[in-house]
């Protein structure tokens, strides 16, 4: 049996998702992502990050995803994934993840947290974003 064909619909529907237009987030005014203001890195690198959610409904699995950048430079480093609960009620999130040693330190840094579910679609998982916040923060040594 070749892979061929399986390969070759793989491509396909990778390049269809590169080509579609992008897509702008727009919350539900029940739907929220919220950063806190103070973030954490350590001396190893690992950044913490968190803040609050609130989301209803969903067909698909839903995630926090975070990522914050430093310095006005285009290095923008992604910080863990928090699997959602959509109840409609608030909850907390808090995503870790590890850079490089002095890629980011103790600071001003910008973040931006997004709420995103993986809805099934014609046997795809596609994105719906439920709600967006970027914003500046401090990332405090510890």
């Amino acid at each position: 049996m070749s892979l061929r064909p399986v390969l070759s619909a793989a491509a396909g529907a990778a390049l269809l998702l590169l080509a579609a237009p992008a897509v702008t987030a727009v919350a539900a005014p029940t739907e929220s992502v919220t950063v806190d203001e103070v973030g954490r890195i350590a001396s190893d690198g690992t950044v913490t990050l968190s803040g609050t959610y609130l989301c209803t409904g969903g067909t698909g699995p839903v995630f926090v995803s975070s990522s914050v950048r430093q310095n006005s430079g285009n290095a923008q480093h992604g910080v863990g994934g928090t699997r959602a609960v959509c109840d409609g009620a608030e909850h907390a999130w808090t995503n870790t993840g590890k850079v490089a040693p002095g890629d980011l330190e103790p600071g001003v840094a910008h973040v931006e947290a997004t709420l995103m579910e993986l809805r099934p679609e014609s046997g795809l998982p596609l994105p719906r974003f439920h709600a967006v916040q970027e914003r500046d923060i401090t990332l405090a040594e510890g």
